[in-house]
């Protein structure tokens, strides 16, 4: 029997990816990827370990999943790191107040 390529391996890998990626979208967008990618990951290797000899592309999944949860912790980082910066600096326009201050000072320094 032909052997044949384990269902959305290469998505679980592009989606791995895209959580890493993610992960400068305030965190938001790689915790997206990166859950959708490991729920996948997950069903992809019940499959394969159901009937290996079949599938191929088990290597895509293995890559995708462990790209998924670096993507997962990066993206908590920036997302907490976001937050922290909300509550310390006051909302937005504390935040924008700080790199205002930041600027003045690089220009004041050249």
């Amino acid at each position: 029997m032909e052997r044949q390529q384990l269902p959305n391996s290469t998505l679980i890998l592009i989606f791995g990816i895209l959580s890493i990626i993610g992960c400068c979208c305030y965190g938001i967008l790689g915790i997206i990827f990166g859950i959708i990618a490991l729920v996948m990951a997950k069903r992809a290797t019940e499959i394969y370990n159901a009937q290996p000899e079949l599938y191929t592309g088990y290597q895509n999944v293995k890559t995708g999943k462990i790209l998924a949860i670096i993507g997962l912790v990066l993206s908590a980082i920036s997302l907490i790191s976001t937050i922290v910066m909300f509550i310390m600096y006051g909302g937005v326009e504390g935040i924008y107040e700080m790199q205002n201050e930041i600027l003045r000072e690089i220009e004041q320094n050249q």
